[in-house]
């Protein structure tokens, strides 16, 4: 599955040291996109490849508009459905802890 959705197998540089290195890179990028598979992903997608994750959720274009107190993703339609995206974002989010509030004296 690295092989194909990360492309860990091109190792093209000339020195053993810089491939070293590359393929490190491309190993970090598979363990990342594990953990975003298995932690953060609605059940509706969850059985997705790699490359599928990569191809609708990852390299999608979108473009951030900015207003006073708020910003927009507005992204392709053959992207993800809005749903689906909100529920990865709520995933994300989940993972943080509780936010650390100070107690009055």
């Amino acid at each position: 599955e690295g092989k194909y959705a990360i492309k860990w197998t091109r190792l093209s540089c000339m020195k053993f040291a810089a491939n070293e290195v590359r393929l490190q890179l491309h190993a970090l990028a598979y363990n990342l996109a594990n953990f975003l598979r298995t932690l953060a992903t609605p059940e509706v997608i969850e059985t997705w490849s790699l490359t599928s994750l990569r191809e609708r959720l990852i390299k999608t274009g979108a473009r951030l508009v900015r207003h006073g107190r708020y910003a927009i993703f507005q992204m392709a339609a053959a992207a993800l459905p809005r749903k689906i995206f909100a529920g990865v974002l709520d995933l994300i989010n989940g993972l943080r802890g509780p936010p650390d509030n100070p107690v009055p004296a």
